[in-house]
């Protein structure tokens, strides 16, 4: 079992940055593919970014793809989500969630562990 905590999200203008990240404890994070997903107000739960076991592959929804990078740090059980290029349509509250398949999954329910969640707020 891991548990997963998100923090670095915050409020920002259109066309700022922000880096999430993602503290894994308990199992080592390494065990598991990462993504992360985010939900706006209204809205269903969204996929956002998926990287593999050992970080060498990573996959994106195309809302994000060219502004947002998934990196893991597996030494320090770590998961990130760099976000530049952010629009008012971002703001929802992300989670980053852990999945022991190492097969690609943009749905949820694949997903076996999830954090808390950080709300991220683009203002216009």
């Amino acid at each position: 079992q891991v548990q997963l905590v998100e923090s670095g999200g915050g409020l920002v203008q259109d066309g700022g940055s922000l880096r999430l990240s993602c503290a894994a404890s308990g199992r080592t994070v390494s065990t598991y593919a990462m993504g992360w997903f985010r939900q706006a107000p209204g809205k269903k739960r969204e996929f956002v970014a998926h990287i593999s076991k050992n970080g060498a592959f990573t996959y994106y929804s195309d809302s994000v793809k060219g502004r947002f990078t998934i990196s893991r740090d597996n030494a320090k059980n770590m998961v990130y989500l760099q976000m530049n290029s952010l629009k008012p349509e971002d703001t929802a509250v992300y989670y980053c969630a852990a999945d022991l398949s190492p097969i690609i999954a943009t749905n949820s329910q694949s997903y076996d562990y999830w954090g808390q969640g950080t709300q991220v707020t683009v203002s216009s």
